[in-house]
């Protein structure tokens, strides 16, 4: 639900209190309600095999969770916080988190984000450049992929079920199994 405003910026968003987590988007500023035990067990088996992956390769890119600030836009008019981000680009990276598209987000659907995962997010994240985009959706027991490598006039998403070994599309030779990690 947004906060009560006609536009934010940039410095409202950063000149939030400590510990209220929300998300700029398109001008408006969106409340994150607090993970539950699933959701968390999710983002940290992903990202655990995320950074395990990247170590074993001694890759250059990084994995951060959510609370991770990304600046999609050069007007400063969309921060979110995806519950993971993986940014291969180091010029990316500064003190207050990701300026520009990171490679690949995963977010975790919970009972108040459900919207904003499914509709407001995709074409947000991948007008922005990034390259894949996970919604993984606990209730529904799947996990839905986006990959922004294609023709937009092609695109489709892709449905897995928890039990699929789910490639990672910017890594060729990693798969994911949504319920190994629950």
């Amino acid at each position: 639900m947004p906060l009560l405003k006609e536009r934010y910026t940039s410095k409202d968003y950063w000149a939030l209190p400590e510990g209220c987590r929300s998300e700029l988007i398109d001008g408006q500023l969106y409340d994150i309600a607090p993970p539950s035990r699933i959701h968390q067990e999710i983002v940290f088996g992903i990202l655990y095999l995320l950074k395990k992956h990247i170590e074993s390769k001694k890759g250059g890119c990084k994995v951060y969770p959510a609370p991770f600030a990304v600046n999609l836009d050069a007007d400063d008019k969309n921060w979110v916080e995806p519950d993971i981000s993986v940014i291969c680009d180091p010029d990316k990276l500064t003190d207050r988190g990701c300026s520009g598209a990171p490679d690949f987000i995963v977010e975790v659907v919970s009972p108040g984000s459900r919207r904003m995962d499914y509709a407001h997010k995709v074409s947000l994240y991948l007008e922005s450049g990034v390259r894949e985009y996970w919604i993984v959706d606990p209730l529904k027991k799947c996990t839905t992929v986006y990959l922004n490598e294609q023709d937009p006039s092609e695109f489709a998403p892709i449905i897995f079920p928890f039990e699929s070994n789910i490639k990672v599309g910017i890594y060729a030779d990693l798969s994911i199994n949504i319920s190994q990690l629950l």
